[in-house]
């Protein structure tokens, strides 16, 4: 199954337009009135990186492997300073092992599930409804279950983008059992033959350790349905919060094996460099990146193309 393949450059440039415009502007000024890069600039050069969210071991990495090349080359300027910037960041975001592009096994695997999982306030709701429309796209039919039973906008927040991904939506009452929402959607799709099962789950419950048990219950629940599933646990996460994103990751992590992460809110933040951090410190590939806040802002994750953007 080729899946929907929904990246538009000028999309992703434009929303990365404050990560990039912020980070572009201090590079800029690190290196006016400089003829040659010497030592002193690359050691501000690293500074900029770090404190654009893009993390130390990544940087370490970049300004080590700069150093080296610059001695091969007779041009040290700013131009050769950006293209090698962005040759290192492309292949460390390309690596084996840190991104493969993303072919899920729907055909032997149907329905397939994923499920959602992320604090509240990340955008977790709308992703979903972006996931399903993307889905769509690709030719599959998409079932929604709304396991965030603990927050009554959720719902009519859901409904609302199921309306727009034109999916179907099972939900229940405020209060009922997420469980039982995450079974009734397995038990609909299994017998209406659907391709894929999106389900959300609650972002806050009355404490963390509610929160992470609360999902484990819904993993048991949808793995005696199907043994194969949940076939994907996707963090969403914020953009706008930097490194408090990967303490979100890492405290899910505990909770539960996540396989993919989805950031969003990329277009109102300068931190887009978290990005990068994120693919470098929890070795957990990123599926998606959102841009905007329209359906088809929810863009699939591309190194090449991301860094692109990022240093354009």
């Amino acid at each position: 199954m080729q899946l929907f393949k929904n990246i538009n450059f000028d999309k992703l440039k434009t929303g990365l337009s404050k990560t990039r415009d912020n980070l572009l502007k201090k590079i800029n000024e690190t290196f006016t009135g400089k003829a040659q890069v010497d030592e002193e600039v690359l050691e501000k050069l690293e500074e900029i990186l770090i404190t654009s969210d893009i993390g130390v071991n990544m940087t370490t990495s970049i300004i080590e492997n700069v150093k080296v090349e610059l001695k091969e080359k007779k041009e040290r300027d700013v131009n050769t300073i950006y293209k090698l910037v962005k040759t290192h960041l492309i292949n460390a975001l390309s690596a084996p092992g840190v991104f493969k592009e993303y072919q899920p096994d729907i055909e032997t695997k149907k329905p397939f599930v994923i499920l959602i999982v992320g604090v509240n306030g990340v955008g977790k709701t709308t992703t979903i409804g972006k996931l399903a429309y993307n889905f769509r796209k690709s030719g599959l039919s998409v079932i929604v279950g709304a396991a965030d039973t603990f927050r009554a906008a959720a719902n009519e927040q859901l409904e609302i983008w199921a309306k727009r991904a034109d999916v179907e939506l099972i939900s229940k009452f405020k209060g009922a059992d997420p469980s039982s929402v995450a079974y009734e959607t397995i038990d609909i799709a299994i017998s209406k033959k659907k391709d894929v099962v999106l389900i959300d789950t609650a972002g806050r419950l009355h404490n963390k350790t509610n929160l992470m048990n609360e999902l484990s219950k819904i993993r048991r629940v949808i793995n005696k349905q199907l043994s194969h599933a949940p076939d994907e646990i996707w963090l969403v996460l914020d953009g706008n919060t930097g490194q408090n994103a990967i303490v979100q990751a890492n405290e899910f992590s505990k909770a539960t094996e996540l396989t993919g992460i989805i950031v969003t809110k990329l277009d109102g933040t300068a931190k887009g460099g978290v990005v990068l951090n994120i693919v470098d410190k929890l070795n957990i590939p990123v599926r998606y990146v959102g841009v905007g806040e329209g359906i088809e802002d929810l863009q699939s994750f591309d190194p090449k193309s991301y860094v692109e953007a990022l240093i354009a």
